[in-house]
């Protein structure tokens, strides 16, 4: 049945899950459904699926194996090893980096804007 909801468990360190907490928090979600949610996004980069779930094939030039991701941790590895808290931050720096680049980029263009009122970035009318 696929109302059924099945248990998984992880173990990660103490931070990681006070941080998800806390960014689950001011999501206003339960750790559960941000873990779930958050699974699932990064999930659409290794499988897309049409609208009625079906797989779809991958496009040309896209990297669904995350090979730019390969290239981002070799890059940060080249300077001698690295924990993975450092290979994380090192990775989702680089991530949030490129998302404040697209955004500034999108709110040049109209876009995009922030609003406090509707609680962050909304799209303009075009």
């Amino acid at each position: 049945m696929a109302g059924d909801r099945q248990s998984v468990k992880t173990y990660v360190p103490a931070e990681q899950k006070d941080a998800w907490r806390d960014h689950a928090d001011e999501l206003d979600m339960s750790l559960s459904e941000f873990v779930r949610t958050m699974v699932q996004a990064g999930r659409k980069g290794f499988a897309p699926t049409d609208a009625t779930g079906r797989e779809e094939p991958a496009s040309e030039g896209s990297d669904p194996g995350g090979h730019d991701l390969e290239k981002r941790v070799h890059t940060v590895l080249k300077s001698g090893p690295c924990s993975w808290d450092e290979l994380v931050q090192a990775v989702v720096g680089d991530m949030e980096d490129e998302l404040e680049a697209t955004l500034d980029d999108l709110q040049d263009r109209n876009r995009v804007r922030y609003s406090g009122r509707d609680g962050g970035y909304v799209l303009t009318d075009e």
